[in-house]
């Protein structure tokens, strides 16, 4: 895969003056998260439009074009070429005939928000699609997420500075960062993730991915299509991610701020009905 940037690169934040409103009054320099426009265009074709943060951009493109189904191995991508100007980045993606025929076939606008999963999607099959089942995995030990947090910050390095932004990571057993990649948008991260994770030949079996955001049905399918059968989450997840997790054999690890995780596995019993009234909501 060859990647050719054409203009120079943009900024991922910037300062900003504004006027604390405290007894002083003053101007104080504020960093904020950067997000651009991103048009990209399969062979040509123009393909969608998004907002994201300008960094790891050659990641969002490839894991975009694997968790959208549009190339089924990184192999299938052969070029992209980034073109970035003062408040859009396009991107010219060059990929293989067989996956530029099946984009055609299954082509979706997807115009719009950042990273806004279902928007725009032509057909019921799309947004519903019947994908491969993965093996699920063994669960962690509930001593792995002990001070998660705290790692997750760590690592985090634009939220450190900016705020704004969503992060998505990929962690082994040995709680050891793999990767960590972030966006305003909460499937923007998870696609950068994606193909940082790809590109760059870090699957392990035993990783879990980790998002801060809450975990929605388009993040289930990413996850599944991306061949990732653990995802942990901050927030609490949807009521169809969770079943779509369990039919397709992934496990969602919700760990609230305050209380221990909740493992929505595909092996996980049912909670009785005598007992239903005495589960905790979520948080």
């Amino acid at each position: 895969m060859l990647i050719r940037q054409v203009i120079g690169l943009m900024t991922n934040n910037t300062e900003h003056q504004a006027l604390v409103l405290d007894s002083t009054s003053k101007n104080r320099s504020f960093i904020l998260a950067e997000e651009v426009a991103l048009s990209i265009s399969y062979n040509g074709i123009n393909y969608a439009v998004m907002l994201v943060t300008p960094k790891d951009i050659e990641d969002f493109i490839v894991g975009f074009s694997l968790s959208n189904d549009i190339i089924e191995h990184p192999r299938q991508l052969y070029n992209i070429e980034l073109t970035h100007h003062s408040e859009h980045i396009n991107a010219e993606v060059e990929i293989s005939n067989q996956a530029f025929w099946k984009l055609k076939e299954n082509k979706r606008q997807l115009a719009g928000a950042s990273g806004c999963g279902l928007c725009g999607v032509e057909a019921l099959d799309n947004a519903l699609p019947q994908l491969q089942p993965l093996d699920p995995l063994p669960l962690p030990e509930a001593s792995w997420f002990e001070g998660l947090r705290d790692l997750i910050s760590q690592a985090q390095a634009l939220a450190q500075r900016s705020g704004a932004v969503h992060g998505a990571l990929y962690i082994d057993a040995r709680r050891n960062v793999l990767a960590c990649r972030e966006d305003i948008g909460r499937h923007n991260a998870f696609d950068k993730l994606i193909g940082a994770i790809a590109a760059n030949k870090l699957y392990q079996k035993d990783c879990l991915v980790v998002l801060t955001s809450r975990c929605s049905l388009e993040l289930v399918q990413k996850a599944i299509r991306a061949k990732l059968p653990v995802v942990v989450t901050l927030s609490a997840p949807t009521a169809l991610s969770v079943k779509w997790a369990s039919r397709y054999g992934v496990t969602l690890i919700h760990v609230p701020k305050y209380d221990a995780p909740r493992a929505y596995a595909p092996q996980a019993n049912t909670v009785p009905e005598s007992q239903s009234d005495n589960r905790k909501p979520n948080r």
